[in-house]
């Protein structure tokens, strides 16, 4: 199979998360979710891409405060939790308009009827039939084609695997699907995007509530994450529903779902341990003390900076923003590479459009953008006012040293340097070569960096 070097596999394997902002995250979504993402990301090899999924909540809540609120508890949790947003791709969906764009090239190619037999969708329809009602009544093209828009999530960054429970497998599957048929269309001989992998984790865990169904906010049965401290997380922990027993009787480790929360977080030998003083008659009411202090070893530390991040939320935007960034510097030229696949490329500028635009006092200004490559190596790109690439730097393995590099050069004067045999410029300090340029641009390049 022949692919672009946008799609090639690079050394490292792309892992995309994606987390709906439409809740406040509970301790069923820690042990879950976001505890054994980010022990994952941490892995060789693994280039993790996670988002706030903020167009996706539009599809669950119509509360603007609910949605910008779970935003911003979200982001705070996962950076609380431990999540390296230097060495992740952590970012906002909102903030890469790249996604909704791509979302309606795929819609363009996307079979109503593989639609149709969207799981969501279908239990909708059999809701509202069950009720004698409409069909579609209530239904948004939102949820009807929302695995496009998790489709676009995915394949903007051609994410070789995508974590997700059995119930998103299908989503996976279409994604899949719609990437195959878009590639046939516009692929001509080459696949434009990988075709990402589901990743089902069976030894993650799967929290009970209070009442031992699945930990849920549906189902109001959750025990609170960050959300009251120690004392909140103590009494939700006493409503914990267990059965008659007396202490000195023995107790049903395997049949108690107190035990079952215990286990998640505690080693093996401080569950065998815990299951033994069970079965030896330990009481419910000294359980469930246990319980809270084992939960409360991992979850107290983190509280702090939550809530230092919570009362200042332009810190989580700076995060997100540099996120932002990073993510972008990916998508905006793989979609450049998507809109000429699909008939959109810019057309050239006629001779003299240029001076034109000028006089009309819009023209932009120079930029110089870091982003990550598909080997995991950062590099620069600095690009004109009137968009045109006029540098790609070395590729380098330290961010701070090619950032450091790039300002260097802007505060140099370029004009003294000599273009070597092959008629390139090397612009090197301290003995690191931070780009080589055709000698024919350096007057551009200087002037461009000027602005930056």
């Amino acid at each position: 199979m022949s692919m672009p070097p946008s799609a090639a596999a690079p050394a490292s394997r792309r892992v995309l998360t994606g987390i709906t902002t439409s809740g406040t995250p509970h301790l069923g979504n820690y042990a879950g979710a976001i505890r054994p993402a980010i022990q994952s990301s941490t892995e060789p090899g693994v280039d993790a891409f996670f988002f706030l999924a903020d167009f996706h909540a539009l599809i669950k809540c119509a509360d603007p405060a609910r949605v910008a609120q779970s935003r911003l508890e979200i982001a705070a949790t996962w950076i609380a939790a431990g999540l390296d947003t230097d060495r992740v791709t952590f970012y906002r969906q909102s903030d890469v308009p790249e996604i909704p764009e791509l979302c309606w090239m795929l819609t363009c190619v996307t079979a109503k009827g593989l639609m149709n037999r969207a799981h969501a969708y279908k239990a909708a329809v059999d809701a509202n039939l069950a009720k004698d009602e409409e069909p579609d009544d209530g239904i948004t093209m939102g949820l009807f084609s929302y695995p496009v828009l998790m489709a676009a999530d995915i394949l903007l960054f051609n994410a070789h695997r995508v974590p997700v429970g059995r119930d998103q497998i299908q989503h996976l599957e279409m994604a899949r699907d719609i990437a195959q048929r878009f590639n046939h269309l516009y692929g001509r001989g080459q696949d434009l995007f990988v075709l990402p992998e589901v990743q089902i984790d069976e030894d993650v865990a799967t929290l009970p509530g209070l009442d031992g169904r699945k930990m849920s906010k549906s189902y109001n049965n959750t025990i609170p994450l960050f959300e009251g401290g120690r004392k909140a997380l103590k009494a939700a922990v006493a409503q914990i529903v267990t059965d008659s027993r007396l202490p000195g009787e023995p107790k049903d480790a395997d049949g108690a779902h107190l035990f079952t929360l215990y286990r998640a977080f505690a080693t093996h030998a401080q569950a065998a341990a815990f299951r033994t003083a069970l079965e030896g008659g330990l009481g419910w009411g000294d359980a469930k003390q246990a319980l809270c202090e084992q939960i409360e070893a991992q979850i107290g530390p983190m509280r702090e900076p939550y809530a230092e991040l919570m009362a200042h939320p332009e810190r989580i935007e700076a995060i997100l923003q540099a996120g932002a960034q990073k993510a972008r510097a990916i998508a905006m030229p793989f979609m450049d590479r998507l809109r000429e696949a699909v008939g959109l490329r810019q057309p050239a500028a006629p001779s003299g459009a240029g001076k034109a635009a000028g006089k009309t006092g819009k023209v932009g200004r120079a930029r110089l953008v870091s982003f990550r490559d598909e080997d995991g190596q950062f590099r620069q790109r600095l690009f004109a006012a009137d968009g045109t690439e006029l540098l790609l730097s070395e590729p380098f393995g330290d961010p701070k040293v090619l950032n450091n590099l790039g300002r260097s050069f802007a505060e140099r004067d370029l004009a003294a340097l000599v273009a070597d045999v092959q008629g390139l410029v090397a612009l090197e300090a301290d003995g690191l070569c931070w780009a080589r340029i055709p000698a024919s641009d350096l007057a551009a390049v200087q002037a461009a960096l000027a602005q930056v």
